[in-house]
């Protein structure tokens, strides 16, 4: 197996939790349940509170938000050397 596919594999397998994390963290920003949250492109009001602190009080958001950047970090730097190395 050749190192491009390691770090494509790599790729799709930390890929899989996005779903969650993302569902976690649009739940507490637009303050709803509804399932619907996760098919709806509402990235306005998202992408402000993930680069931001738009709800300092509240706890839960912090931490999802926290969880979140940490795995988009990480995400970035899979598919940068994935890219480097293409």
């Amino acid at each position: 197996m050749s190192e491009q596919n390691i770090l494509f594999l790599a790729l799709l397998i930390w890929g899989i939790p996005s779903t969650y994390f993302r569902n976690q963290f649009r739940k507490i920003v637009y303050a709803t349940d509804d399932w619907k949250i996760n098919i709806k492109p509402l990235f306005k009001k998202e992408l402000i509170a993930l680069f931001s602190n738009s709800l300092p009080a509240d706890q839960a958001y912090i931490k999802a938000r926290n969880h979140y950047r940490f795995y988009l970090a990480i995400y970035l730097i899979l598919f940068i050397i994935y890219y480097v190395s293409f």
